[in-house]
């Protein structure tokens, strides 16, 4: 992850129009980077590929020809400018035809020439290299695990796109905690479990949000806060709305290279969570392990290799 420096230097040169020095960057590795935004919608991320693929033809393109091309409306288009730090599509093309110049100036032989799925890859290795420094010093995850851990009913939340992590750490605290409550849907749904967890004992939630951050995950954390329980948040950005409601937060990058998120970084952390709440109470974990295997084997849960 950046640092807290680092992240006011980039938002101060996004919202200024202007990108970061790219002297000594590659064309396509510069354009990348302008549009590497974690909050762009799907359709936002369509225009951002089209323009990737290609630049030395639409960074001339009007308005009107950009929209028909990729097959989007032209205020989606405009809307797209804005998102990435531009006052409008005249600004952001102004930028990309001195991109597209670089590389009809011979600066795109530089460039490695792996394709786009091999440039989400290499952007998630990026993640994961930046969450292994953080984990350099473990001390917040630990106690993280440890919350988590003495909250008897444990209340696991993640609504819309990150319902799928939560759904894998319920799934696996399961194993290892004798109450872990998982809730998927927002609105009231979201607002009786959580009342009814504090009601029952509960102390922590775990809350995950990613990019996209919904609406009902930031009004579920307040209502948890407001019932008394305190709130673990796995998410992408240490700054923003979710968390600055959080008592804990853990931040790391999601992959935004392709239309829809990926998420090794943050699965990864959320397994790392996973093993401190074991090795925060060893003897229920092995007692809870051994008890949910003998009824694996009894009841023939899976395969035999």
């Amino acid at each position: 992850m950046p640092s807290p420096q680092q992240a006011r230097a980039q938002a101060s040169a996004i919202t200024s129009g202007k990108a970061a020095p790219e002297a000594e960057a590659a064309p396509v590795s510069q354009i990348r980077t302008l549009f590497d935004r974690p909050r762009l919608s799907p359709g936002q991320r369509r225009i951002a590929q089209y323009l990737i693929e290609h630049l030395t033809e639409a960074a001339f393109l009007s308005i009107t020809d950009l929209a028909e091309r990729v097959g989007v409306s032209q205020p989606s288009v405009t809307r797209f400018a804005a998102a990435v730090g531009f006052s409008g599509y005249p600004a952001l093309r102004e930028k990309l035809q001195a991109i597209a110049l670089g590389t009809f100036s011979g600066t795109a032989a530089e460039e490695n020439h792996g394709n786009e799925l091999q440039s989400a890859v290499d952007a998630e290795i990026e993640n994961l290299e930046n969450l292994r420094r953080d984990f350099a010093n473990p001390d917040q995850v630990i106690e993280i695990g440890r919350n988590l851990s003495s909250s008897v009913p444990l209340t696991v939340l993640g609504l819309r796109i990150s319902a799928s992590l939560a759904e894998y750490f319920g799934y696996a605290a399961r194993r290892i905690h004798p109450d872990v409550r998982l809730v998927t849907r927002g609105g009231s749904i979201a607002y009786d479990a959580l009342l009814q967890a504090r009601a029952a004992g509960g102390s922590w939630v775990l809350a995950f949000s990613m990019p996209r951050h919904a609406q009902e995950t930031l009004a579920a954390v307040r209502v948890a806060r407001e019932a008394g329980l305190r709130v673990a948040l796995i998410t992408d950005l240490a700054l923003g709305a979710v968390a600055d409601e959080a008592d804990l937060t853990l931040a790391t990058g999601t992959g935004s290279r392709l239309v829809f998120d990926s998420y090794a970084a943050p699965g990864l952390m959320a397994a790392a969570v996973l093993q401190a709440m074991t090795d925060a109470d060893p003897e229920r974990t092995h007692g809870r392990l051994d008890e949910y295997e003998q009824i694996s084997e009894q009841h023939q849960f899976f395969l035999r290799d």
